[in-house]
């Protein structure tokens, strides 16, 4: 199988001339995913890292290390040599830790090298199966209604979860009692049981209990249906334009990796972003495929912080 190659020019990028002269990639490499395997951000990094192997013809390893709101992968690849051998596969709560951690390891944003963006998945608005309300607008006026009587959950502080559940506060003009947890699948339960009214997280993690029934599916917040679910209208479509917001996906190199370097692998992840496209394995996570380059991620990312962090502070949220 052909490999990529790259014979850098050293005075440019900051390459040693040992470096320069050997091919890329030549040996394993390795994706760190901050996350407890078995969840949605690890299924995805094995789907690329099976796919950058193929391509490649390297072994790619998929190594967790989950824990401390996932700056504990995030620190393993900040202090990794940066030749490209060592990359994190995390979420879009990896650029937030300076607005979410107190005592953050490092800047998320500063301190690494943008790679490449690989997918983007709608948030899932469930209620209980057997609350009344049957869309966004009814959940909101209940919500209004009956505040003590309806509770959000929370899974993550500072994960598109938190900031979507905020911004639906925001729409429907109310402050909803949030309760925080530890990870989805207590959260999920929970709303199962009745016990909180209203979840907000990746479809990834709650298309099965809503396509069984055991949670009620509302709506969806991305621009347009999820393929995942597509008979679940989107909160735009039920009155709510500004309800969109996605969890997304991507890869990032320690601070310092060649440009040379940064944009093969950035073009070797698009290819196998588009291979998981065709094959629609992605689609079947409920991952919407997204190809940009080493800008325009680096560009997303600077709108992103900054929507977000809007949302925290006009929450009052503190740091922990």
């Amino acid at each position: 199988m052909k490999k990529l190659m790259a014979f850098a020019v050293f005075g440019a990028c900051g390459l040693s001339p040992a470096l320069a002269q050997v091919k890329f990639p030549e040996g394993m490499i390795k994706l760190i995913v901050p996350f407890a395997a078995g969840g949605g951000v690890d299924q995805a990094a094995r789907l690329l890292g099976r796919q950058l192997q193929t391509d490649l013809g390297v072994p790619v390893i998929i190594d967790n290390k989950a824990g401390a709101s996932g700056t504990i992968g995030g620190k393993a690849v900040q202090t990794a040599p940066p030749d490209g051998y060592t990359l994190l596969f995390s979420a879009a709560t990896h650029v937030l830790a300076k607005q979410v951690l107190a005592s953050p390891p490092y800047d998320p944003v500063t301190d690494f090298a943008p790679v490449a963006r690989v997918g983007e998945a709608s948030l899932l608005l469930v209620i209980p199966p057997n609350a009344q309300p049957k869309n966004v607008r009814e959940v909101l006026d209940a919500a209004r209604q009956q505040p003590n009587a309806w509770t959000a959950a929370v899974p993550a502080l500072g994960a598109p979860s938190h900031l979507a559940t905020l911004l639906l506060a925001k729409q429907g003009n109310l402050k909803l009692t949030l309760t925080p947890y530890r990870g989805t699948a207590p959260a999920l339960a929970d709303v199962a049981g009745g016990h909180v009214q209203i979840l907000l997280d990746s479809i990834i993690s709650l298309q099965s209990m809503a396509k069984s029934g055991k949670v009620k599916p509302i709506a969806t917040t991305s621009a347009k249906r999820s393929s995942a679910m597509p008979d679940v209208p989107t909160a735009a479509e039920s009155g709510f334009p500004g309800m969109v917001y996605e969890s997304w996906y991507g890869v990032w190199a320690p601070k310092g990796l060649p440009d040379e370097r940064v944009q093969l692998l950035n073009k070797a992840i698009n290819k196998a972003v588009a291979e998981l496209s065709k094959s629609g394995s992605f689609t079947a996570l409920g991952i919407e495929p997204v190809t940009e380059s080493v800008d325009q991620f680096r560009k997303y990312i600077t709108t992103d912080v900054a929507r977000s962090a809007e949302l925290l502070r006009e929450s009052g949220f503190k740091p922990e």
